[in-house]
């Protein structure tokens, strides 16, 4: 039987996990928000003659909104397998690069859909 202290802090982590894991969904949801806000919503609210550029990045947030909703179920199940076997994986460098990567573009892209409305 595994200590008190090592069970009670396994539990702590599951708990953490799930956690997280709802973190990954809220900001999946978020993302899906602004998607539709983007692409759908300002296209209308706006005097800009062409839809396209703020679908095109409407539609960049959705496929973000897509990887938040893979990356995170893909890290839970990564997150658990590995505390069954005692360990705790690193979230992966590269997973992190390419989200924050893809957040700077659409970021900067809206920025510029606003200056140039």
């Amino acid at each position: 039987m595994p200590e008190p202290g090592v069970e009670d802090a396994s539990r702590r982590t599951r708990l953490a996990n799930e956690r997280t894991y709802l973190a990954w969904w809220r900001t999946g949801l978020a993302a899906i928000a602004v998607c539709v806000g983007v692409g759908r919503i300002v296209p209308d609210v706006t005097k800009h003659a062409a839809r396209w550029p703020f679908e095109a990045v409407g539609a960049g947030y959705g496929v973000l909104a897509v990887a938040f909703l893979v990356f995170g179920y893909a890290r839970v199940r990564t997150v658990e397998r590995a505390l069954a076997r005692g360990e705790l994986p690193p979230l992966d460098d590269r997973l992190q690069f390419l989200l924050v990567v893809a957040g700077v573009v659409l970021a900067a892209l809206t920025v510029l859909l606003v200056l140039v409305d």
